[in-house]
């Protein structure tokens, strides 16, 4: 059951608005003002926070502003209920960052709406995003809260020619892109013109948003890998989803943070392991990408330069230890592309 806690000095609105709650399956908290309100919420922890904003003591505003500062609340949704309907009060109220803001007198359904669209949002957002996955299926899932569409029928979709460059090492960026179909590689050109391929985007991938995040200019350069189409998203309107939110704020910073490790293995690999080791771990991170389905044989049609770019080594080397594989019946090599047939043994070589 779902704990609401409601903050209002007014009797009773206070007694109307928890008995409309507690008749929706809700387990009801109450507070005179927002002093006891914020004592109530640390040591509570509610789902939901319904606060009025003008309260003796300390007003919506404090209530909101005290919460925020608590690790243990800050992600709460946040509602703000108010006898006044003008535009400054609505404002200030969405720009310090609650999740709504309903005018009394309300209707109860007004509410009870309000509230089941804010407590699914929390949901959403405090699903675990972990894999190679972890950020489209965040990102997928934050633009269901409804604040900003990332993608849409209304965006236009732009279709790209194999090796055609989207953005250049140094270019400022202006979106971020989503793959509706094809694949895209990102890659670093050091000064002697030799390319290393740090990502591989495929269809659902979000790509661009760290320079965006950064307002920094490209370090890298994204190129068209296999035909694709691809969706611009305005840097304003994700800057918007991101920034806006403290929930999405937390949840993309952690997904962030993962991506962060996932790099540092991939350095790690290529600084240490053996050149068997180094090829294994990379078919393993392209397997990941190119996997539809579990108990699948993977396919990767990548050509063996681009495949031993994205690896960090000469593509003569590649070349060699694809062939030992190819005898050690870890893969099979067809007209020029790779099919994994047997994962787990690549997954853990011996030397």
């Amino acid at each position: 059951m779902k704990k609401i806690l409601i903050i209002e000095d007014n009797l009773e609105v206070r007694e109307n608005t928890a008995e409309i709650l507690e008749l929706s399956n809700y387990e009801v908290l109450t507070a005179e003002n927002g002093k006891v309100g914020v004592e109530i919420a640390l040591k509570e922890r509610p789902d939901l926070v319904v606060c009025d904003i003008m309260m003796p003591v300390l007003d919506g505003y404090g209530v909101y502003h005290l919460l925020s500062k608590h690790p243990q609340t800050a992600a709460i949704p946040f509602i703000f209920l108010t006898a006044k309907s003008e535009k400054s009060d609505f404002r200030k109220g969405m720009e310090i960052g609650a999740d709504d803001y309903i005018t009394k007198p309300f209707d109860g359904i007004e509410l009870l709406n309000a509230i089941e669209v804010r407590l699914k949002k929390s949901d959403l957002l405090k699903q675990q995003y972990v894999g190679h996955e972890a950020l489209n299926e965040f990102l997928d899932d934050a633009q269901k809260t409804g604040k900003v569409q990332l993608t849409s029928n209304e965006r236009e979709i732009y279709s790209y020619n194999k090796k055609h460059v989207v953005y250049k090492e140094g270019q400022r960026p202006r979106a971020v892109y989503y793959v509706v179909s094809g694949k895209v590689k990102i890659c670093r050109i050091n000064d002697d013109g030799k390319e290393f391929i740090t990502n591989i985007h495929t269809t659902g991938d979000y790509f661009g948003y760290t320079s965006v995040l950064e307002e920094a200019n490209y370090k890298d350069q994204a190129q068209i890998l296999d035909d694709a189409k691809l969706m611009l998203i305005p840097r304003e309107d994700f800057l918007q989803l991101v920034n806006n939110d403290i929930q999405i704020a937390q949840s993309f910073i952690k997904i962030v943070t993962q991506n962060i490790v996932e790099k540092e293995k991939s350095l790690l690999n290529l600084a240490y392991n053996s050149l068997r080791k180094k090829v294994a771990f990379g078919l393993i991170q392209l397997l990941k990408k190119y996997k539809v389905q579990e108990n699948e044989n993977v396919v990767l049609n990548l050509s063996r330069e681009n495949m031993a770019q994205s690896i960090g080594i000469a593509t003569e080397s590649l070349i060699r230890t694809l062939g030992d594989f190819k005898d050690e019946k870890l893969i099979e090599i067809q007209t020029g592309k790779v099919i994994i047939i047997d994962e787990n043994k690549l997954r853990n070589l011996p030397y």
